[in-house]
């Protein structure tokens, strides 16, 4: 069973780097490729970022392309969102997502995704 769990999110100006935490709480997503999703209030959920089952493939939204960067640390069971030059529009629930298979799924789909943590606030103040 996978579970994860993310912290890191919180309130902060806009501009302001953040970085945000997902554990893979029992090491049974190591093999997987692993992501982000984000929903703001009274929008659909979106794909933001993905990473494969070792970090040497990534992919990204246009929207955060530049500003976002994700990567894994398969020794610790972790990966991580770093957020910089945050935005008002970056606001929202992020979710850490897994899928069961190695390579990032071709659709940028929640359907594509497996398992899900709580999600972690972000909210920026312009």
């Amino acid at each position: 069973q996978v579970q994860l769990a993310e912290s890191g999110g919180g309130l902060v100006q806009a501009g302001v780097s953040l970085r945000l935490s997902c554990a893979d709480l029992q090491r049974t997503a190591t093999d997987y490729a692993m992501g982000w999703f984000r929903q703001a209030p009274g929008k659909e959920r979106e794909f933001v970022a993905a990473i494969n089952w070792n970090g040497d493939s990534t992919e990204y939204a246009d929207s955060v392309k530049g500003r976002l960067t994700i990567s894994r640390d398969r020794a610790k069971a972790m990966m991580y969102l770093q957020m910089s030059n945050l935005k008002s529009e970056d606001t929202g629930v992020y979710y850490c997502v897994a899928a069961q298979r190695m390579s990032i799924p071709v659709m940028r789909a929640s359907e594509e995704y497996h398992y899900w943590g709580q999600g972690t606030q972000v909210t920026v103040s312009s």
